[in-house]
């Protein structure tokens, strides 16, 4: 077991560079845009928010069936990791949960979401104990290769699965969190160097302008 952990970790560097080089590869470009949350964004997504977010059919970490429409009465934090992730999934998740902490001490109720995108090693049972110990509030969501594919695609979110024949196997991914608002969908983006303070605020802002 010492052997494997240790395998595991050495290629924790190879893995959080591949996955930044995912976020970059996912990247969409940004441009001024006017409306009534103008004030709220430092950048907005060229084409309009009505161009990322859409339709999709999961399963919750409960075994509970659920779409869009089931956060549709919301504000809603959406992540695309997994659970397995060395470092970089588990930091944006917690990063996510303490401006949701943040927002609560406001008054404002946000949802923070986590879909995983490894179909092949997240059952129920890992992805409700990962969820439960980011927050109380987190609801994971997962679901056959093809639900995973097609939530992302209508995110415009990145993923790729590495060789599966090794049991430590890396997944690529974007590192975006998707912000959407009851009655808009989605509206912002937010990075990863975005701190929980700067995320409470924009979120803050959103809410009050919706």
């Amino acid at each position: 077991r010492g052997a494997l952990m240790l395998r595991r970790y050495s290629i924790m560097a190879a893995g959080f560079l591949a996955l930044v080089l995912g976020g970059l590869g996912a990247m969409v470009f940004f441009a001024p845009e006017q409306g009534q949350f103008a004030q709220c964004r430092e950048t907005s997504i060229a084409g309009g928010s009505g161009a990322i977010g859409g339709p999709f059919t999961l399963t919750d970490h409960t075994g509970t069936q659920v779409t869009q429409a089931d956060f549709a009465d919301r504000p809603v934090l959406l992540y695309f990791g997994y659970t397995f992730c060395p470092d970089v999934c588990p930091f944006d998740n917690a990063r996510n949960a303490e401006a949701v902490n943040l927002l609560d001490e406001r008054g404002y109720d946000v949802t923070p979401v986590f879909i995983s995108v490894d179909h092949g090693r997240d059952t129920l049972e890992g992805l409700a104990e990962f969820v439960s110990f980011m927050h109380p509030k987190m609801i994971g969501l997962t679901g056959t290769e093809q639900q995973l594919r097609d939530a992302a695609r209508a995110y415009r979110a990145y993923y790729a699965v590495q060789d599966t024949d090794d049991e430590f196997y890396l997944i690529d991914h974007s590192t975006f969190t998707y912000l959407n608002l009851p009655g808009h969908g989605f509206v912002e983006l937010f990075r990863r160097e975005a701190t929980p303070q700067q995320m409470a605020d924009r979120v803050a802002c959103f809410i009050d302008n919706a």
